[in-house]
């Protein structure tokens, strides 16, 4: 650089410069060009080999086209040969095919023949029945009438009888029940009277011994009667157990009894509902307006055609009518979010209100919504800050009409725009509740759900259709109805399974009624003799404590207690004796009724069973009759219609089939011997229609191919073999050049990723080294390389500066700073580089002599540290520099003016 280009050097404030400096005199720059052009020869390279690659495909194809053709040309003579063998198949199977309708013609034929005998022998014997039958009807029918009697008062004595019956059993049951408790209590007695009798004879012969012996036998028949109980009790315990069982058992079964009729009839009533929605979806097919109002919309419409002249304008009406949908998904919501306004007219002015009003009534259209609008009034344009925030559609976005006004109305009257379409309940939840976003009003799913939220209240309605989801404005009704079908059918098999569940359950209700009786009755016995035998014991323990207490004392008591109990029993046996008969006058009361009854009935079941058995035998005699006419009359048909023409059209076929067989016959001998036929083991499973179909096949394929090729099979095999060897050779080579320029491309990648990292290290390098030359002087200083926009800053810090503020502007400094900031970046980069000589001129213009020694010092064992030979110009004073054995001095003359 010149004297001028150095002091400015530092100084332009032009970054890129610098970088530009600092990049070539690193050899980086060199070096990154080398790079960037053997990466494109490589990619150029690249290109030029999948080039290459790509010239081989056509001539693959060739190749492949000639395989295709040898492989064609080597069926060729298969295809032949399978034409001469089909062709022979194909005319015996003609003559095989004719024995088979030959065989079943004569089987047919014979079996036409046997019908023929049979026919008139069912004829001949219905003829007999019927005339026998006529006879016996007009026999019965006399009879019948002389045994129809009365019947009423047969009827109303056998109640009376039934009651009386029924009265005298029951004052039978209340005696039998009273006198089995007199018996029961007087046998107590009597048994209490022979203890206490007992007692006394042993207290008067054996005295105490006697006593203790008796108390010792009687504590072991206590134990025995104890045991007994226990026994009773356990059946007891455990027949109770069992019928608990069952009886939980059949709760439940009662309970799935009563839930499959629930079921069954929600069903029911889902079938009609299905069945309402079909009929429905069927009128609206006819006419889509029967959707919005039914019948009475189409005599609203005539009635409006009628007094058409009576409006300022005609109404437009209903407003379903003139909707359409973009998408049939949305139809049941918009249907739910509309509502009633579908079924409403709109008219122009309140005098067409009236008039249209009147054209209602007239049909009996009441409560029919009107609403008067402005006709003339344009499309409704609604401000992006008036719809709501959301990605989910509207009702508006959603509905299209061709009419203005009815958007316009359902706009103002129903709010469409701030209606919100969701596919299910979690989003419409989520957006509704969670998000609470402006403009939105209610939220809708694809099912018909309501939901909204007004300030802290949310609100969530399901649709409460009688009739099931509403889909009005579905256009697809073909489908839906068959939906609903296929619906109504699933519930169909439904019911059917429900009902044989039913059944089963019912089986199993009555089989565990019948077990829960069966327990019953067993429990009775042992309950009762349960009962018995704890009466047994407490007798016994009375009579045990009664003994022990007449050991230690007199037996005058004892005495007296037995005399208590003769009392007892002699009061007791007039009333028992009473009991017993009355109990035996009301027996003979029952038995006399029963007897009654008995003989009364069978007179009555007598007379009734003759005349219901003559009645039957009447019926049944005229069902026979009507069913052996009617069969005479089917069979006499039978023979003239099908019987005889069959039997005579069979014959003919029978011999033109014959006819035939000895035709084919001759025709495939011509052909073939049929002993050829045994090597040819295809021919009995298939019809002549199918060979010759093949046939036909197999010529076809055999002309086309003949035409194909035209060339021999060798001469297509050897230049199939000369053009596969050409291809692989050069498969081979291709591979080979894409082996190397892989390999390239991973040394490239390599050496740039190195060209990176060296890069990375100048940069550090530089900073090291300009802020050690820097260093010496007291100053510190710090170099930015920024390769991707190609700048290179330097920053430095003077030892003066008390705020050690950074000058990144070298401006600022001085000229001696500037000299001496630039001999240390070009110090910097000389330790950075290689070269055999370095010159510097000047270099220590514009410092003090403080600044000119240190840039001196720095230079000279900058030099000798190096090694390289450097050359040093300067018009200063340089006797500060010591001479040394690689260091030499060269003063020359001052110039002289």
């Amino acid at each position: 650089m010149s004297q001028d280009k150095s002091r400015e050097f530092l100084h332009s404030g032009n970054d890129k410069d610098k970088f530009k400096f600092f990049f070539k005199a690193t050899l980086l720059q060199r070096l990154k060009e080398l790079l960037e052009t053997i990466r494109d020869q490589v990619h150029k390279a690249d290109s030029d080999v999948q080039e290459l690659e790509k010239s081989i495909k056509p001539v693959m194809r060739e190749l492949d086209e000639l395989r295709e053709k040898i492989k064609n040309m080597e069926h060729i003579e298969e295809i032949a040969h399978d034409i001469d063998n089909l062709k022979k198949k194909l005319a015996w199977s003609w003559v095989y095919e004719v024995d088979k309708q030959i065989e079943e013609q004569t089987v047919k034929l014979q079996k036409l023949k046997g019908r023929a005998p049979a026919c008139q022998e069912r004829i001949d014997r219905n003829t007999v029945v019927v005339d026998k039958l006529k006879k016996e009807l007009i026999e019965k029918e006399e009879n019948l009438r002389s045994l129809v009697g009365k019947t009423h008062e047969e009827n109303n004595m056998k109640k009376s009888m039934e009651n009386n019956i029924a009265e005298a059993v029951k004052r039978e049951i209340e005696l039998e029940a009273e006198h089995e408790r007199g018996a029961h209590m007087l046998q107590r007695k009597n048994g209490r009277l022979n203890q206490l009798q007992a007692q006394l004879r042993d207290f008067q012969m054996q005295h105490m011994q006697s006593t203790q012996a008796e108390a010792s036998q009687m504590e072991k028949d206590m134990q025995n009667i104890q045991q007994q109980i226990d026994h009773l009790h356990s059946n007891v315990t455990r027949l109770r157990e069992d019928e608990n069982e069952f009886t939980a058992e059949l709760s439940g079964i009662v309970k799935s009894i009563n839930d499959i009729s629930k079921e069954m009839a929600e069903n029911d009533r889902r079938t009609k509902q299905i069945k309402s929605n079909i009929a429905d979806l069927q009128r609206q097919q006819s006419n889509t307006v029967t959707a919005f109002g039914g019948q009475r919309v189409l005599k609203l419409l005539e009635s409006i055609e009628t007094n058409h002249k009576k409006f300022e304008s005609p109404p437009i009406g209903p407003i379903g009518a003139h909707l359409q949908l973009a998408s049939e998904s949305w139809s049941v919501a918009v249907d739910r979010a509309c509502g009633g306004l579908l079924d409403a007219f709109i008219v122009t002015c309140y005098k067409d209100l009236h008039v249209l009003r009147e054209c209602a009534s007239k049909v009996n259209f009441n409560n029919l919504r009107i609403i008067v609008y402005d006709f003339t009034r344009p499309r409704l344009i609604i401000p992006d800050g008036s719809l709501p925030t959301t990605e989910h559609p509207t009702v508006l976005s959603v509905i299209q009409s061709e009419n203005h006004t009815v958007l316009n109305v359902l706009v103002d009257q129903g709010h469409a725009e701030r209606q919100v379409l969701v596919k299910d309940y979690e989003v419409g939840k989520s957006l509704a509740f969670d998000d609470r976003m402006r403009n939105i009003k209610e939220v809708y799913t694809s099912d018909g759900d309501k939901i909204f939220s007004r300030r802290t209240v949310e609100t969530f309605y399901p649709p409460a259709s009688k009739k099931g989801k509403r889909n009005r404005l579905c256009s697809s009704l073909g489908e839906k109805i068959a939906e609903l079908k296929n619906e109504a059918e699933g519930i169909q098999r439904t019911i059917v399974e429900k009902n044989g569940q039913k059944s089963k359950l019912v089986k199993d209700r009555c089989d565990l009624e019948q077990k829960i009786a069966d327990s019953k009755r067993k429990r009775e016995p042992e309950e009762y003799c349960l009962e018995k035998k704890i009466l047994e014991l407490d007798d016994a323990k009375r009579a045990f404590a009664e003994i022990n207490r007449y050991g230690a004392v007199d037996n005058t008591e004892l005495e007296e207690d037995i005399k208590k109990e003769k009392n007892i029993i002699v009061e007791r046996e007039p009333l028992l004796n009473k009991i017993n008969t009355k109990l035996a006058a009301a027996s003979r009361e029952v038995n006399d009724r029963r007897e009654a009854y008995k003989t009364f009935m069978d007179s009555v079941n007598e007379e009734t069973g003759d005349r219901i058995s003559a009645n039957d035998e009447l019926e049944l005699v005229k069902r026979k009759l009507d069913a052996a006419e009617q069969e005479k009359a089917h069979y006499e048909g039978l023979m003239t219609t099908k019987v005889l023409p069959a039997i005579k059209m069979a014959e003919a076929e029978y011999a033109d089939l014959q006819q035939l067989r000895q035709d084919n016959f001759k025709k495939a001998s011509t052909i073939c011997p049929e002993s050829d036929m045994e090597a040819l083991n295809n021919v009995a499973g298939s019809t002549p229609e199918q060979l010759s179909a093949k046939l036909n096949r197999l010529k076809q394929r055999f002309d086309q191919e003949s035409r194909r090729h035209a060339e021999s099979i060798d001469d297509l095999r050897a230049l199939h073999d000369k053009k596969e060897q050409k291809i692989l050779s050069k498969q081979q080579l291709y591979a080979s050049f894409r082996l190397r320029i892989n390999s390239c491309e991973k040394l490239l990648d390599l050496r740039w990723n190195k060209f990176q990292r060296n890069a990375g290290l100048l940069k550090r390098q530089l900073t090291w080294l300009f802020n050690e030359h820097l260093g010496k002087k007291g100053i510190s200083g710090f170099t930015n390389v920024d390769y991707q926009s190609k700048v290179l800053s330097i920053e430095l810090t003077m030892p003066q500066d008390a705020s050690h503020d950074t000058i990144r502007d070298t401006r600022g400094l001085s000229g001696g700073e500037r000299s001496f900031s630039t001999l240390c970046f070009a110090l910097a980069l000389h330790g950075m580089t290689e070269a055999p000589f370095r010159a510097m001129d000047e270099f220590d213009v514009f410092m003090d002599a403080v600044s000119r020694k240190i840039s001196l010092d720095t230079l000279v064992d900058f030099a000798v540290a190096h090694g390289s030979q450097w050359i040093f110009i300067t018009p200063h004073d340089i006797s500060m520099v010591k001479p040394g054995d690689r260091v030499k001095k060269q003063q020359l003359a001052a110039p002289r003016g």
